[in-house]
């Protein structure tokens, strides 16, 4: 088991941290607080745009669910008389940026997040300097910037901020990197303005999230379709590189389907290499995956698309929060 497999063990299976992660969990509180008390006291520092930011992310390391949000936050914003687009580091990419992405591009330069995202034909720019990146977009013709994984990116100024918790695992220990999972202080949620909880049971004032993937989309052949019923009751290789595989894996479990699972660190760079399955066994991925996999794709490969299932009123309620007057 790896340094960083341990540790994730630790912060979300109710063990106590190791006693080492303490006091380096104590620096990292200062170096935190430090960096948000220079935002807020020189307001200089935050770039302002002339367009509404909505930053969607999370305080926890990994996966919570935040692309399929942002992608149905912008489909929802313009059935509602906005532009939207979305802004994104490009983690993962090589591409520093500020760079808007053409729909071509090579997940590995641009990042396999933005990538999906723009599949779904939403403008989406990168770089290492948001507010320089989101500029493009606002130039391309939105008026709506959805900043992806932006809270601790104060230098960007917002209208709204959403966090998004993954209902299961919630936020772990409590404790902050690396005796915990916690990129900032539990605290921080009451500052935001929605909290969205992806899976398990929301709290009060908090949003409900499902995620809905019924349906495989073959790799090799993407006019080939077929409901995840089809696969249940014969085996099928997993792999998943995302923050939290054990949801797609379990996913795929309650449909009947006996699982081999492969995990990956989120944001790995497939490789041919990594898929030495000679079974013959369907090989399932997630669409985050599949971007990146495309150019070496199998027949037997099919990438499983789920979507964000949140209240209309959701939408609303940010819609009247971002909309001028």
């Amino acid at each position: 088991m790896t340094l960083g497999a341990s540790l994730q063990r630790r912060w979300y299976g109710g063990d106590p941290p190791p006693w080492w992660t303490l006091p380096l969990e104590a620096l990292y509180c200062r170096v935190v607080e430090a960096r948000t008390r220079r935002f807020r006291n020189d307001t200089s520092a935050v770039v302002r745009l002339p367009v509404p930011v909505v930053v969607v992310g999370n305080i926890t390391v990994g996966g919570t669910g935040k692309t399929p949000l942002i992608v149905a936050l912008a489909r929802a914003m313009a059935e509602r008389g906005f532009s939207p687009g979305v802004v994104s580091r490009g983690y993962g990419g090589s591409e520093r940026g500020p760079y808007l992405l053409t729909g071509n591009d090579d997940p590995a330069r641009v990042g396999d997040e933005p990538s999906l995202i723009r599949q779904y034909g939403i403008p989406v720019s990168i770089g290492r300097e948001r507010p320089e990146a989101a500029r493009l977009l606002i130039d391309a013709g939105c008026d709506l910037v959805l900043a992806d994984d932006g809270l601790q990116h104060h230098r960007l100024g917002r209208d709204v901020e959403i966090c998004v918790v993954d209902g299961e695992r919630r936020l772990g220990n409590g404790h902050l990197l690396p005796a915990g999972p916690l990129r900032e202080p539990a605290s921080r949620l009451g500052e935001v303005d929605f909290v969205v909880v992806n899976g398990g049971a929301p709290g009060p004032g908090e949003i409900a999230m499902t995620l809905e993937g019924g349906t495989a989309v073959n790799m090799h052949d993407p006019s080939l379709e077929a409901p995840l019923s089809d696969f249940a009751g014969r085996p099928a290789h997993a792999v998943a590189g995302i923050g939290n595989p054990a949801r797609f894996f379990a996913s795929l479990a309650a449909q009947g389907i006996a699982v081999h699972g492969h995990p990956f660190a989120d944001h790995h760079a497939f490789t041919r290499d990594d898929f030495t399955f000679a079974d013959g066994c369907p090989v399932l991925m997630t669409d985050k995956d599949a971007v990146k996999c495309r150019a070496f794709a199998r027949p037997n490969w099919w990438r499983v698309p789920v979507r964000a299932l949140v209240p209309e009123s959701f939408f609303d309620a940010l819609a009247r929060r971002v909309r001028p007057g």
